[in-house]
């Protein structure tokens, strides 16, 4: 039996009376898209209608194993598979929660070592600062995943700065929160090019709310890519993407789905007129804190391999 979920249901006006999304920075939205969903795996298996994903001309599908969390991994590289999937080209690691959702024995512990070993696969090597980007508004629980995130992320440029002998064997990392654009004036995009420029990063690590299409895949999935994300897109509002063209250096995506439109939980499948309306779980407070620590802490333990979960937290404090 799947999972019995009690739903908010809000529009973009709800943001008025502060109940849940940015219309703000999200904008009244526009169009959504075809696919209605940031998941390359539910994009897939919605252009391929096949719910069972197996490898094909353009697209590979490896499926595994990792501490209990089933992972299923797509490599895209036919341009116009990925046009069609309105994903780029590139890889994409989709990771089911199960063992948090069903609280299992050291669910954390192992979630963490799953994400970090999956991330640091992913990461280019150099001496260069990597910087973590926290995007969305704390202030909104359903696109407050970054912003929480950034809460758990273990900054070390300063600390090599300022005592190289007490941190020798740390990888440099930077954090930013970017805030949104009612609040900054600036574009998500602007603001992380900046910084990006300024430090030179090997890598940029972006975390973020993303939007799903299958209710059963909300709060429950995690994706990781290597193509980046645009700000905004599984929700129809589109902003400049943050990728490896628009930054200069690879850009990986770490992303939670936190929200569904409301016609996709009837179970239609054309998107409805006017203003689309959203839903998120009723317990989306409790979600969005617990798997955006997670989500740090698997950045952390990527970046810094030689450290355990016990030690990120007493560096935290």
């Amino acid at each position: 039996m799947p999972e019995k979920i009690e739903y908010f249901l809000f529009s973009a006006e709800d943001y008025i009376s502060a109940t849940i999304f940015c219309v703000l920075e999200r904008g009244v939205t526009t169009s959504v898209s075809v696919l209605g969903t940031d998941l390359a795996l539910e994009a897939a298996q919605i252009q391929m209608k096949t719910a069972h994903l197996t490898s094909r001309s353009g697209l590979e599908v490896r499926r595994s194993e990792c501490g209990g969390y089933a992972l299923t991994h797509m490599h895209l590289t036919d341009p116009e598979q990925a046009r069609q999937l309105e994903r780029p080209v590139g890889r994409y690691i989709t990771m089911e929660l199960a063992p948090y959702l069903h609280r299992r024995q050291d669910f954390f512990a192992q979630g963490v070592g799953c994400l970090a070993r999956e991330l640091a696969a992913l990461l280019p090597a150099g001496e260069a600062p990597v910087l973590v980007v926290g995007l969305g508004n704390r202030s909104l629980t359903a696109d407050a995943v970054g912003p929480l995130a950034m809460s758990h992320i273990l900054v070390t440029r300063h600390m090599l700065r300022s005592m190289p002998e007490e941190f020798r064997g740390f990888s440099s990392v930077a954090a930013l929160t970017t805030g949104v654009l009612a609040e900054t004036g600036l574009e998500t995009s602007e603001l992380v090019a900046a910084v990006a420029e300024r430090i030179k990063p090997r890598c940029v690590i972006v975390l973020d709310a993303l939007a799903a299409r299958s209710r059963e895949r909300l709060c429950a999935v995690l994706q990781l890519t290597d193509t980046g994300l645009t700000p905004g897109s599984g929700v129809g509002n589109h902003r400049k993407a943050i990728t490896a063209e628009t930054l200069g250096v690879p850009v990986l995506a770490l992303g939670l789905p936190t929200v569904i439109r409301a016609e996709q939980l009837a179970g239609e499948e054309t998107p409805a007129k006017g203003e689309p309306l959203f839903v998120t779980p009723r317990d989306i407070d409790q979600r969005v804190r617990e798997l955006s620590r997670m989500m740090a802490y698997g950045v952390d333990l990527a970046l810094q391999p030689h450290l355990t979960v016990e030690d990120v937290t007493g560096l935290l404090g």
